[in-house]
């Protein structure tokens, strides 16, 4: 059989990381995609042959596309993506693109590596089971606190905090699987989104001191229960019979109500794609 390949991003440590060494350890080809150039090496190090490191930055949009250059030089199919790099910033900076930072990280980046590497996910499917070709969204329960997004001003430029880009950016997360699951429903791949629950990683050493403060006694998952479902809805057999899905401890969650919204759900893909093709202009 063809070995299978997963890419995950945010892999050189947390979720990111306990994910990439399970899926490795189910036999998948895994390409881990990490920021940090010494957090890679010793992620390199401790999974070893089973996963290769590539370092890129996912709050430059050149660097999405440069990565997935890179994933289609290595590999000939994607049949898992789980993009789960991500975080809260302290304040905000822009990008030499001319995006804001944390939202581009959360979700304008994944957004275009994921349109990057569909022709490669297409590939897969061509030959593999029915829904058995999946893209894992890392969301939060932060998609669930925000009023709204605003589709002329995704990236909160008018009103920017650090808690409206980062809920912002994973309610975008959210969005972004709803509307590849009737995108990608005639091609056999499936999409969902996932809320992993309070980890102790070290998301919480680049939060604001009040985001600190405010979970410094609160009850903490490890990184591997954290990856838990994130694993499950990469590779069982269960979330293959659906997409579209937002999910928390292997079972359904209701999501932001816009997430049931078709038009708005098409309202914001059309936005999100013209948002992002704004890089380098």
């Amino acid at each position: 059989m063809t070995q299978r390949v997963a890419v995950v991003t945010g892999a050189s440590s947390g979720i990111g990381l306990e994910t990439a060494r399970a899926l490795a350890a189910q036999g998948f080809r895994v390409v881990g995609i990490g920021r940090d150039a010494a957090r890679c090496a010793a992620a390199q190090a401790e999974l070893g042959t089973g996963v290769e490191m590539l370092r890129g930055d996912l709050s430059l949009l050149a660097e999405a596309d440069r990565l997935a250059d890179a994933v289609a030089d290595m590999a000939g199919r994607v049949d898992v993506l789980v993009n789960n790099a991500g975080g809260m910033a302290r304040e905000q900076v822009m990008t030499v693109e001319g995006f804001e930072a944390n939202y581009a990280a959360n979700f304008l980046g994944p957004f275009v590596l994921t349109a990057r590497l569909l022709p490669l996910m297409r590939a897969a499917a061509a030959d593999a089971p029915p829904g058995s070709v999946r893209i894992v969204n890392t969301a939060s329960d932060g998609s669930e606190m925000i009023p709204g997004i605003d589709l002329g001003d995704l990236q909160n430029l008018r009103n920017w905090s650090p808690g409206a880009a980062y809920c912002s950016g994973k309610l975008a997360n959210v969005l972004h699987a709803r509307a590849l699951a009737a995108r990608l429903a005639g091609d056999g791949i499936v999409a969902h989104s996932v809320h992993p629950g309070t980890v102790g990683s070290n998301f919480f050493a680049h939060t604001p001191g009040s985001v600190q403060a405010a979970y410094a006694d609160a009850p903490k998952l490890s990184p591997a229960q954290g990856a838990d479902t994130v694993i499950w809805l990469a590779s069982a057999q269960e979330p293959g019979r659906s997409s579209g899905g937002y999910w928390y401890e292997r079972a359904p969650r209701q999501p932001h109500p816009l997430v049931g919204d078709a038009d708005f759900v098409e309202a914001f893909w059309q936005a999100a794609e013209a948002l992002a093709g704004r890089a380098g202009a």
